[in-house]
């Protein structure tokens, strides 16, 4: 039983990994990390794989829900390049638990046509300018992030000044919030009822497609660069085709299938490879090193500091 994302495994994997190895897949979707980990826990459905973001695999690492994979005897390792296995080491420490998915950042998407002059810092998300024509994301975590890069925080910090400064700002600009979104968020940009979302990479790639008029942009302040992965629960009850599974995706032609049917930037360097020339130089799909300097990987938090920043979001949609 597979437990990831809406819309993020191309359907045809699955029947392609069962005609393979005869091994059935029942597949489950959730549309959160905390809408999956509630429902992880809830405890109704034994799930064997799960992917989800990063500080939300930090956390159940910690509370022991996940057991190791034996990574090295994957055929397919060496696809996953070496700069993400080192990104997920910020909550994996050994790589002992997690494979590489997806990647990226999370940055604005923004309509060169309603906005003036091009878009470099958070800045426009909370100085007014554009009042009533801005999405910002349905997600508690990726909010904070923005607030407290905005501030020149680290997205990490459990200091509750800092994170009560970031409800401040966070209140003050509701008032000029159009929608609170997750997926929907592009389309609002794309069919032009909004100037501006806060988007991942991914989504401000397929967004440029349908709408040439669009760009993205990393702030300068700073952001997140996030990484989806694969962990095998505790209570898997087949190990060995779980961990079979994992390096099935991590297959040059099935990742291929993948990468193209979600276009979200992938780990695996031999689909990277395969890219265009005009590919590999767009941000949304192939992230620039350099442009991540002020960039930091989500750990999970204590639990004083999920518990204020849950309680601070409550108050901040209540109102």
């Amino acid at each position: 039983t597979v437990f990831n994302y809406s819309e993020y495994l191309d359907p045809d994997v699955i029947d392609q990994f069962t005609e393979e190895t005869g091994i059935e897949i029942k597949y489950e979707e959730a549309l959160t990390p905390e809408d999956m980990y509630t429902k992880y826990k809830a405890g109704a459905i034994s799930y064997d794989l799960l992917c989800t973001a990063d500080y939300m695999l930090a956390r159940l690492i910690q509370e022991g829900e996940a057991q190791p994979i034996d990574i090295s005897s994957f055929e397919n390792r060496d696809n996953i390049g070496e700069r993400y296995w080192e990104f997920s080491r910020a909550f994996d420490p050994e790589n002992k638990y997690t494979v590489p998915h997806f990647w990226g950042t999370i940055g604005i998407l923004y309509d060169t046509t309603k906005v003036h002059g091009e878009i470099d810092s958070w800045d426009v998300l909370f100085n007014g300018e554009y009042a009533g024509d801005i999405i910002m994301q349905n997600s508690i975590r990726d909010s904070f992030m923005i607030t407290l890069k905005y501030l020149g925080y680290s997205l990490n910090t459990t200091d509750e000044a800092e994170i009560r400064k970031a409800y401040e700002a966070m209140k003050a600009q509701k008032p000029d919030v159009e929608a609170y979104l997750v997926d929907e968020a592009r389309d609002e940009v794309v069919a032009g009822n909004a100037a501006m979302a806060v988007v991942y990479s991914g989504e401000a790639y397929l967004g440029h497609q349908y709408n040439e008029n669009l760009r993205y942009t990393v702030p300068k302040e700073g952001s997140n660069v996030w990484i989806d992965s694969w962990m095998v629960t505790k209570n898997c009850k087949n190990v060995e085709a779980a961990q079979k599974f994992l390096d099935f995706l991590c297959r040059e032609d099935i990742a291929q299938k993948n990468f193209e049917y979600i276009y979200y930037s992938t780990p695996n360097e031999a689909v990277i490879a395969n890219l265009s020339d005009e590919e590999r130089a767009d941000e949304s799909l192939v992230p620039n090193m350099d442009a991540l300097s002020n960039c930091e990987v989500c750990v999970v938090t204590d639990e004083g500091t999920a518990d204020l920043m849950n309680e601070l979001w409550k108050e901040l949609k209540a109102n």
